[in-house]
């Protein structure tokens, strides 16, 4: 089971960074502008994080290896079928469906792990999913540039999807995890999935398509927003068990666990273009440089499981965000005669501060939680982390598009990209106070021990 899950989970950093390797050669093959291209990286997340609530709901509900196979299968078919999508439109709907078949398996796979596995054996297990995420995210810029380079863009997609055949010839040998039959909150489902894809396409069509688009978009998400919580308050079964948000150390290391990736997915969505269209490198060289940034994720996350037990918690994932806020205003020192030398330390301190925490804070989160909640608490903390993720990378796309007039280039580019390096330092120090504050007087050391 263990290897099956930890496949699956390889497939979703390498989706993501294909696509944003293979956006300038997307643009230019398909002849659209910024905000069309936008939506084959937000289309992808989007879907993914407003599916993974309802997902990690339908799998305790009806089965968590059902839900498995059933989302690595819808995974595998979009990927393969975005080597024909004759346009923009059909690749975005491919890849909206990729997202969602993510969704269900992410979802499936980490209650499965989750169930199967108790105490310092579940550490190790998600120990191991967060060194298999940096392995993804490492080499998936470098893997994704090559394709491009060698045999076109539309292998970018492809190439993740066919992960997926030796992931379902594997997951026959899976003992099935039935559900326990409660049922599924379709509203609220609803309602949170409108919220999140109005919210994002305020923010991707609105510098487009003006403030009244904008403003209408996001009121209609905040509107939707509200009905879900109402909602939510008077079921007996919710989707969302609201509960889990006055667990203080459960929001705690959900909020640290989506500034991480609310930094280090926009930076792998358009250093890309910066490095292929300002720095005038290759897709490929690109992605090798990009390796500064990614590899200490694939390297570092069984360190910092290791420093957890070790060392107060808080310490830990506060030390983290440090690296991170200090690697991301290195970035500002980028301009278009960059070397590898002179980004090599800031992507490099990024990178650390991710992979310190990587599947480490998951154990930390879900380890708040009682047993027969892990599926809703699962799916409650990576949608968060999802969430927060696709909105960082839908604001830093607004800002570069409204600074750069939609067109990714020249000292415009460079300038944007500054001032979206020291709005995501902003973050991360803001996330790192607030950590301190909730977890402040827990005074407990499991859930890493327990």
């Amino acid at each position: 089971m263990l290897v099956t899950v930890l496949l699956s989970t390889l497939t979703l950093p390498l989706a993501l960074t294909g696509a944003s390797v293979a956006l300038p050669d997307v643009q230019t093959d398909l002849g659209v502008g910024l905000t069309s291209a936008q939506w084959v990286v937000n289309a992808y997340n989007a879907c993914f994080a407003a599916f993974l609530v309802c997902a990690g709901t339908i799998a305790d509900a009806v089965g968590r290896t059902r839900v498995f196979v059933f989302g690595v299968g819808l995974f595998l078919v979009s990927g393969l079928l975005c080597l024909f999508a004759p346009g923009i439109e059909v690749l975005v709907a491919l890849r909206a469906l990729g997202g969602v078949g993510a969704a269900a398996a992410v979802a499936g796979g980490g209650s499965m792990l989750a169930l199967a596995f108790e105490g310092p054996a579940r550490a190790r297990a998600f120990g191991l999913l967060g060194t298999v995420l940096g392995a993804g995210t490492a080499f998936g810029p470098a893997v994704a540039g090559l394709l491009v380079e060698s045999v076109g863009w539309r292998f970018a997609f492809a190439g993740p999807a066919m992960i997926a055949v030796p992931v379902l010839l594997l997951a026959v040998r899976i003992p099935v995890m039935p559900g326990d039959g409660r049922a599924v909150d379709r509203w609220g489902g609803v309602l949170f999935t409108a919220a999140l894809l109005l919210l994002i396409g305020g923010l991707v069509e609105g510098p487009a398509r003006g403030v009244g688009v904008l403003v209408g978009l996001l009121s209609l998400a905040g509107l939707c927003a509200v009905a879900f919580v109402l909602v939510e308050r008077r079921r007996a079964e919710p989707l969302v068990d609201l509960d889990l948000l006055t667990d203080r150390r459960f929001v705690a290391y959900a909020l640290a666990a989506a500034t991480f990736m609310s930094v280090l997915v926009p930076l792998l969505v358009y250093l890309p273009s910066y490095l292929i269209s300002v720095v005038a490198l290759g897709p490929g060289e690109a992605g090798s440089w990009l390796l500064f940034l990614t590899v200490p994720t694939l390297v570092l996350p069984t360190v910092g499981a290791e420093l957890a037990a070790r060392l107060p918690h808080t310490a830990v994932v506060v030390g983290a965000l440090a690296l991170t806020g200090a690697g991301v205003l290195g970035l500002t020192t980028l301009g278009p005669d960059a070397s590898l030398g002179s980004v090599a330390l800031p992507f490099l301190l990024v990178g650390a501060g991710v992979g310190l925490t990587g599947g480490m804070i998951d154990a930390l989160g879900l380890g708040t939680v009682e047993p027969d909640r892990m599926g809703a608490a699962a799916g409650v903390f990576n949608a968060t982390r999802l969430s927060l993720e696709t909105v960082s990378i839908a604001v830093v796309g607004a800002l570069l598009a409204i600074l750069t007039g939609g067109r990714l280039a020249g000292a415009a580019f460079t300038e944007a990209l500054h001032l979206v390096a020291l709005t995501l330092a902003a973050l991360v120090a803001g996330v790192a106070v607030a950590v301190v504050a909730l977890t402040r007087g827990s005074g407990v050391r499991a859930p890493l021990e327990r």
